[in-house]
This record gives C-alpha cells, structure tokens and sequence, in this order.
C-alpha cells in the first residue's frame, strides 16, 4: 500500500472516492509507532466486530456511521471523532456513506 507523499497538502474528504457496494481504505502514512489510513465505507458497508491491540483514533469526514464499543452504539456525523479503546471488541457500520481518518498509535498508555 503506498502512503502519500510527505511535506505536501492532503484534502482528506477528497483524497478518497466512494465505491457502489464497498469499502476503500488508503494508507496516510506508516511507521514502527503507528498508521493513518483513510476510509471510505458505501451506504450499510462495515468492518464486523474485531478488537485491536493499540487505542484507534477515528475522524468522520463525511457521512454518518454506528460504531460500536463493547456492544453500545455510537452514532457519529461528520467532524465527530472517538477513541475505540484498545483489547475491546469494536465494529463500524455506515449509516449512509461515510468517510473517516483512522489513527493508531502502537505503545503503552502513559
């Protein structure tokens, strides 16, 4: 997967496409400590409950998604944010289209 180029603008909302159907992920940019990787997820698309070893940040960048935490749902719009904790079951569904900014930070809590 390639990463953008560095020391350049990126218009995140528009760096990604939609998809009839499906789901598109572009990786920001990698590194030992952590990634960045945008989203993109088609009206009822999702990822299907799994757990993460680090916290992950997500950013809406447009649309609307249910992200659920440990079974209760979240209900985010455009410019909401949370943290999915780390080791807790977690899944995403798009209530309509949406994009989001997804940022994992590998470490221990300080």
């Amino acid at each position: 997967m390639t990463t953008y180029q560095k020391a350049t603008i990126i218009p995140l909302e528009q760096s990604i496409e939609y998809t009839d159907g499906g789901v598109i992920s572009k990786q920001v940019t990698k590194n030992s400590v952590g990634n960045i990787t945008i989203f993109s997820f088609d009206k009822g698309q999702g990822l299907t409950e799994h757990t993460a070893n680090f916290d992950a940040f997500v950013q809406i960048l447009d649309g609307e998604a249910e992200i659920r935490i440990d079974g209760t749902p979240y209900l985010l719009k455009k410019g909401d944010s949370i943290i999915m904790p780390a080791n807790r079951p977690h899944a995403l569904r798009a209530v309509e289209r949406f994009k989001m900014l997804l940022t994992m930070i590998r470490g221990e809590e300080i």
